[in-house]
C-alpha cells in the first residue's frame, strides 16, 4: 500500500519506508528494495510539447533541448556536487518517493547536519513563480545555488569550488559543449539542472480524466463527493483550478498556524526522543540537536506581517509526497484534513480562511479519496526515467 493507493497501482513509487505508525510498538516496515528496479527512458521533451491532461500550456520552452535535459538529469544524480562527494540532489528529492523524501520529516544534509524544512516535491515545478517554502527565489536556474552553498545541505564554500570539481572529473566537458556550446560555468550549470526539473510534468490523473477529459467513470462517487467538499469548504481558494488547467496552488503565502505552533508552542513542550518503534524517552534538551528557528516568508522579506507564512504547495500527486507542511509535521492526508477541520492553531495573523469546519467522518474520508485521485498517470514512468542515468561518484 502507498498512502491509501491499491498496491498494484504503482511499482516504483513508495519504495522507501513511509514510517506510518512508527510511534506504535506494532510498527512494521514497508521498505522495499531499489535493487530490482531498472531504468526505462521516457520522452521528456514530448511533455514540453504536450503537457499531460490537466496542466496549462507550458511557456518559454524554446531554449530547452534534449541534450540539456539529459545533462541536467545526470547532474541531479551526481554526489560530487556536494563538498565531500556524498550528497546529490536526488538524495533529498528521491524519484521513487515522489521527488521528495517521505522517510524523514526534514532531510539530513552534509555530514548529518539538520535541515529545518521538508524537501518540496518537484513535480510541475516549472509552473511555480517562487521557489522554496519561503519564496526566496524566483528562478529555477538560480535556485540550485541555495542548496549547493548551504552549509547544512550540500556544504560548498563557493560557486567556484563546485565548477572546479566538475571540471576536474573530466566527465562533463563534452556534455556541456554539446548542450550549450560552452564550457562549464555558473549560468549553464543552473540551466542544465533546471531543464531536467522543468521536465518533471505530471498530471492526467483520474480526476483530470473526469473533470477535464469528460470520462464520467474515471473516478467513483466518493471522489466526486470529496471534490464537492473541497469546493464548498473554500479549499479551492488557495489550491486553485480553472477551465484551462489545475495547478492546485495560488502562488501566494499563508499562515495556517503550523509555523506558529512549531515556533512558539511545541518548543515549550517536554522534550521526548524516540529511540525505536513506540519507544520514547525523556531527555535533557542538551542531548537533542538545536532547534532552528523558522519564521517562514519573513526570512525572505524582512516584513513582520510575513511571519509564519509559507508558499501554498500544489496538491498534484499529494498522496505520494508525504509528509506534509513545510516542516513535515503530518504523515498522512487524514492528519492534514483533521488539522484544518479543527481550525489550525488560532493566533493573531493566521489566515482568516483557516477556521473550524463542520466536517463529518464521511466528508473527511471523501476528501482523502479526492486527493488520492490527483496522482498523475506517469509518476512511475518519471521515476523509471530518472534511473536511466548513472550515479556520479568518486
Amino acid at each position: 500500500m502507498v498512502l491509501g493507493q491499491p498496491a498494484a497501482t504503482f511499482e516504483r513509487i513508495g519504495q522507501g519506508d513511509t514510517r506510518i505508525h512508527y510511534d506504535s510498538t506494532g510498527y512494521k516496515s514497508d521498505s522495499k528494495s531499489l535493487a530490482t528496479l531498472r531504468g526505462e527512458a521516457v520522452d521528456l521533451m514530448g511533455l514540453f510539447d504536450s503537457p499531460p491532461l490537466g496542466l496549462p500550456p507550458m511557456a518559454d520552452t524554446q531554449n530547452i533541448t534534449a541534450p540539456i535535459v539529459a545533462l541536467g538529469r545526470r547532474l541531479f544524480f551526481d554526489r560530487r556536487l556536494s563538498f565531500n562527494g556524498t550528497l546529490s540532489c536526488a538524495m533529498c528529492h528521491i524519484p521513487e518517493q515522489g521527488f521528495t523524501q517521505h522517510e524523514l520529516s526534514t532531510p539530513v544534509g552534509i555530514e548529518g547536519r539538520f535541515v529545518k524544512r521538508n524537501a518540496p516535491a518537484l513535480y510541475n515545478v516549472a509552473y511555480r513563480q517562487t521557489l522554496f517554502h519561503d519564496g526566496r527565489e524566483d528562478s529555477l536556474t538560480r535556485q540550485i545555488w541555495g542548496p549547493l552553498l548551504a552549509p547544512n545541505e550540500m556544504g560548498n564554500p563557493s560557486m567556484g569550488s563546485v565548477l572546479n570539481r566538475l571540471e576536474q572529473t573530466g566527465e562533463y566537458t563534452d556534455d556541456f559543449i554539446a548542450a550549450f556550446d560552452t564550457d562549464i560555468n555558473v549560468l549553464v550549470l543552473g540551466q542544465a539542472i533546471a531543464g531536467y526539473q522543468r521536465a518533471l510534468l505530471s498530471a492526467n490523473s483520474p480526476f483530470d480524466r473526469w473533470y477535464y477529459g469528460g470520462e464520467s467513470t474515471a473516478v467513483n462517487a466518493t471522489v466526486k463527493r470529496g471534490f464537492t467538499v473541497f469546493m464548498n469548504n473554500d479549499c479551492v481558494s488557495c489550491h486553485q483550478l480553472d477551465d484551462n488547467g489545475a495547478l492546485f496552488q495560488d502562488g501566494e503565502f499563508h499562515d495556517t498556524g503550523v509555523g506558529y505552533f512549531d515556533s512558539l508552542v511545541r518548543t515549550r513542550e517536554p522534550q521526548r526522543l524516540q529511540v525505536a518503534p513506540g519507544v520514547f524517552i525523556n531527555v535533557d534538551t542538551d542531548v537533542l540537536p538545536p532547534r532552528l528557528s523558522d519564521l517562514g516568508r519573513y526570512e525572505a522579506t524582512g516584513i513582520s506581517a510575513d511571519r509564519w507564512k509559507y508558499s501554498t504547495p500544489s496538491l498534484r500527486n499529494v498522496a505520494i509526497t508525504a509528509p506534509y507542511m513545510h516542516n513535515g509535521a503530518f504523515g498522512s492526508l487524514s492528519a492534514v484534513i483533521e488539522f484544518y477541520a479543527e481550525g489550525g492553531v488560532p493566533h493573531e495573523g493566521q489566515d482568516e480562511r483557516i477556521r473550524p469546519r463542520d466536517l463529518s467522518g464521511r466528508d473527511k474520508a471523501d476528501l482523502v479519496e479526492f486527493l488520492q485521485s490527483l496522482t498523475g498517470s506517469n509518476v512511475d514512468a518519471l521515476a523509471a526515467d530518472a534511473r536511466t542515468t548513472p550515479i556520479g561518484d568518486y
